[in-house]
């Protein structure tokens, strides 16, 4: 699948946890990072940011939700942990799309939420740190644009490649598996 995206947040206030993110998005090849109504200070980002996200990326702060613009075609999907949301597993990842994550210990506001055209959570029992709930959607992204082959029925990887790593088991096992009744050969 070819298209892009980008990953942002919104009024989020620590510099550790917004660097943290951004330094995951290059990681995976986002195209652009953004805020919206947040306190962005990219020399205390830098902390966790060792990747230098913002000279390689665009970079985008936007004062304001009314502010805020994407290219057209980008879809903006918030990843917030609310009812109507579409759980990850089940959700389908558009060609462009823009991701947007809400401030620690709060959620997106209804301003930007009404401008979202998807809404996903993370199956979890609570919030997820702002920059690890990047990683598993940036993640999820990854596996379902098709840029892998599916995963095999067997463990391990495909073509059998795990298998070349299997060693027999020592004698004194064999022996004790057959001692115990376990060994079936």
């Amino acid at each position: 699948m070819r298209g892009y995206f980008g990953v942002g947040v919104e009024g989020i206030n620590k510099p550790f946890n917004v660097g943290n993110l951004f330094r995951s998005a290059h990681a995976f090849d986002a195209s652009f990072v953004f805020t919206i109504a947040a306190t962005y200070r990219r020399a205390e980002g830098a902390q966790t940011d060792t990747s230098d996200t913002l000279a390689n990326l665009p970079f985008y702060s936007f004062p304001t939700v009314a502010e805020f613009m994407l290219p057209k075609g980008c879809a903006l999907v918030g990843v917030e942990l609310h009812d109507d949301a579409v759980e990850l597993p089940s959700f389908t990842h558009p060609r462009c799309a823009a991701y947007v994550m809400g401030p620690e210990k709060s959620s997106l506001s209804p301003g930007l939420m009404a401008r979202c055209d998807h809404l996903l959570k993370i199956p979890t029992r609570f919030c997820l740190n702002v920059g690890i709930a990047g990683v598993v959607v940036m993640y999820d992204r990854l596996l379902t644009v098709g840029r892998f082959p599916p995963r095999p029925v067997m463990a391990g990887g495909p073509g059998g490649l795990s298998a070349r790593f299997r060693s027999p088991a020592p004698l004194a096992e064999v022996a004790l598996a057959d001692r115990d009744g376990e060994h079936t050969d």
